[in-house]
């Protein structure tokens, strides 16, 4: 069997939910859906698409640090928006993590996220094969 690490965020909802911010499993890892909350668990750019949408690719970034990767590696990303209208902010700061990487992607108008101030959560899956 391929080595699997769990990696946690410390959030409270992990151990509720039975989920970790991340996992990796041989060369792959799947980052969970997230959302943008600051270190005090608030939410980060109330109102702000594109601010929402920066602050999930980077709390990805870090779960992909911690897993030996970066955002060079993710091969696949998906958007959930609450607002489908406020795609061209959200995609804009998609395209300013990954326009040179380019990983295959999804974005997804969903009636609502865990807390209503949140416009966008993202996951994102990485693979750290043999370049």
């Amino acid at each position: 069997m391929s080595r699997r690490i769990n990696i946690q965020s410390g959030a409270p909802w992990e151990e509720q939910v039975g989920y970790c911010r991340a996992v990796v499993a041989g060369p792959h890892i799947s980052v969970s859906g997230t959302a943008p909350v600051g270190d005090n668990g608030e939410v980060v750019g109330e109102g702000d698409a594109y601010l929402q949408a920066r602050r999930c690719i980077e709390i990805i970034a870090e779960a992909l640090r911690e897993a030996g990767a970066g955002l060079e590696h993710v091969v696949r990303t998906r958007m959930f928006v609450t607002d489908i209208a406020q795609w061209p902010a959200i995609g804009r700061a998609h395209q300013e993590a990954f326009g040179d990487v380019r990983p295959a992607t999804s974005m997804v108008e969903v009636t609502g996220l865990i807390d209503p101030a949140m416009l966008v959560e993202i996951e994102a899956d990485a693979f750290l094969g043999a370049d």
